[in-house]
C-alpha cells in the first residue's frame, strides 16, 4: 500500500503548479547562459545546483553551462610551487601555467560531465536523462602585452561557433564551456570564465545569462538588495565608486553582456539551496536582475509626452481595449505615467494610480507602439511601474482588463473579485465593460 499525502499536502502541491506554470511557459525554448566558478563545483551543494540545472533542461529550457576554474588553478600551482602574475585582472599564462591549467580544467569537465551524467539518471529527472556536449566551440586570441608585460597564453573571446552550439542545443543536449579556447593554429588559451560567458550569451542570442556568485546580489547603500537594475542604473551605481563594488566583477560581467545585446542578466547567490530555481520560478527572484532593454528611454511622463501618448492610445480606445482618456484628462493625471520615448518618439507608456489607504495601486493604460509589439517593452513598462509602486510602500497592484488577462497571469497576477478594490474604484467600476480584475501582492 502506499501512502497518500495529505490533503492540505495536496492542496500546496497544486498551488504551486499553479504558480510556477505560467514561468514554464514563458521559458521554454529559450536559449540560458549559466555561469559558476570553481568555488560552486567545490562546495557540497553542487550536487543540487546540477540537478536544479537538469529540470531546467526538462522544462525545455536550451542551456548553455560555462564554468570556473580559479581556486584550483591557484591550488594547484602553489602545490606546484609556481608563483603566478597578474596584471589588472588577468593572470599570465606562461607555458608552466598553461600546462597545470590544462591538467586541472580537464580533471574538472570531466567530473562537471559525470555530475551532469549522475545527476540525470537518479532520483525524479531519471527519466528524462540529458547528454552533455562540450568541445572546441570557442576559438581565442592572445591578450596580447599589457603595461608592458605579455600575457603570453592568456587570451581574449575571438569567435563563438554559434551553428555548432545551436545544433547540440536543437538536439536536447546541455553545452558545457571550460575557461579555455582554442586557436586555429592549434595552440590552447585560458580564458576568463566569466567574459566567455557574456561574450557566449551575446553571440548565441541568450535570453538570459545567469551568474551564480558567493553574494545575495548587487546591494545600496544602506546594504539593501536591489532585485532590478537598469543597465544605465548598474553603470551610475559603478562610478560611485562604493568600495564593495570596486572590485564586484559580476556588475561588471552583467553590464558588458546588457552592452552586447543580452535581454536580462541575473546575478544570483550560490549559497542559497535553489537558488536558480528561485530566481527564475517566484515572481520576485532571489537576486539582481539587469535588463538590456532600452531603459535609458524610460521616464517619468512630461506634458510634452501628451501627444505622443494620445497616438498610443486612441486607436486602442476605438478597439474598447481602453477606457477612453481625454488630452485635458491625460495633461492633469501626466505624473502617474511613465513613458519610453525612442528617437523623440514616445512608443510605449503605462500609468500607475496609487490608494494610499488600502496600500495598493491601479497599473492602466498600458500601450505600446505597434512596430515595437511582441519585444519586452510591456515587461520593461510593467517591472518600472511595480518598481514605483513598491518605493512608495505599497503591498498590492490591480489591474482591470478585457483583452490582456492571459498576459498579466503569466506576470503573476492573479483573478480577484470586484469586492477587493479599493471603494474609490469599486465605485467607479464599469458593469457594462465587465473588465477582469487581477491582483498582484508585491514583495
Amino acid at each position: 500500500m502506499t501512502e497518500s499525502s495529505s490533503p492540505l499536502e495536496g492542496d500546496a502541491v497544486v498551488a504551486w503548479l499553479r504558480q510556477v506554470s505560467p514561468y514554464f511557459h514563458k521559458h521554454r525554448a529559450q536559449t540560458f547562459v549559466v555561469y559558476f566558478g570553481g568555488e560552486a563545483v567545490a562546495d557540497a551543494g553542487f550536487t543540487n545546483l546540477i540537478r536544479d540545472l537538469l529540470m531546467l533542461a526538462a522544462v525545455g529550457i536550451r542551456l548553455v553551462v560555462v564554468f570556473g576554474a580559479r581556486p584550483q588553478i591557484e591550488q594547484r600551482l602553489a602545490a606546484r610551487g609556481i608563483t603566478p602574475r597578474v596584471v589588472g585582472a588577468l593572470r599570465v599564462s606562461d607555458a608552466p601555467t598553461m600546462h597545470e591549467v590544462r591538467e586541472v580544467v580537464g580533471a574538472m569537465r570531466l567530473d562537471i560531465e559525470a555530475a551532469f551524467s549522475f545527476g540525470s539518471r537518479g532520483g525524479p529527472l531519471s527519466a528524462a536523462g540529458c547528454r552533455i556536449a562540450s568541445g572546441n566551440f570557442v576559438l581565442a586570441r592572445p591578450a596580447g602585452i599589457i603595461d608592458g608585460i605579455d600575457l603570453l597564453f592568456t587570451g581574449l573571446v575571438r569567435n563563438v561557433d554559434r551553428k555548432a552550439i545551436a545544433a547540440r542545443l536543437d538536439e536536447g543536449e546541455i553545452v558545457l564551456l571550460a575557461p579555455l579556447g582554442y586557436s586555429p593554429t592549434g595552440e590552447l588559451f585560458n580564458l576568463k570564465a566569466k567574459d566567455l560567458a557574456a561574450t557566449v550569451a551575446a553571440e548565441i542570442g541568450a535570453a538570459k545569462l545567469i551568474l551564480l556568485t558567493d553574494r545575495d546580489g548587487i546591494t545600496d547603500a544602506r546594504g539593501e538588495l536591489i532585485r532590478q537594475l537598469t543597465v544605465r542604473e548598474a553603470q551610475q551605481l559603478r562610478e560611485t565608486k562604493r568600495a564593495d563594488l570596486v572590485d564586484f566583477e559580476p556588475l561588471e560581467t552583467g553590464i558588458a553582456a546588457c552592452e552586447q545585446g543580452v535581454e536580462r542578466v541575473h546575478i544570483v547567490t550560490r549559497l542559497v539551496d535553489g537558488a536558480v530555481l528561485r530566481e527564475l520560478f517566484t515572481r520576485d527572484g532571489i537576486g539582481t536582475m539587469l535588463s538590456s532593454a532600452p531603459f535609458d528611454q524610460l521616464r517619468e511622463g512630461r506634458v510634452e509626452d501628451v501627444g505622443g501618448i494620445l497616438e498610443l492610445v486612441q486607436p486602442l480606445e476605438a478597439q474598447g481595449l481602453l477606457v477612453k482618456r481625454s488630452r485635458e484628462k491625460l495633461e492633469n493625471e501626466i505624473d502617474h505615467f511613465v513613458v519610453m520615448v525612442r528617437e523623440n518618439t514616445v512608443v510605449a507608456c503605462g500609468a500607475l494610480y496609487p490608494y494610499d489607504e488600502q496600500a495598493m495601486a491601479e497599473i492602466a493604460c498600458i500601450a505600446v507602439h505597434p512596430d515595437y509589439r511582441g519585444g519586452q517593452f510591456g515587461d520593461v513598462l510593467l517591472d518600472a511601474l511595480e518598481r514605483r509602486a513598491r518605493n512608495a510602500g505599497l503591498k498590492s497592484v490591480f489591474v482591470l482588463t478585457t483583452q490582456a488577462t492571459q498576459w498579466f497571469n503569466e506576470r503573476g497576477f492573479r483573478a480577484a473579485a470586484i469586492d477587493s478594490l479599493p471603494m474609490a474604484k469599486r465605485e467607479l467600476y464599469n458593469y457594462q465593460r465587465n473588465s477582469a480584475v487581477l491582483v498582484k501582492a508585491l514583495s
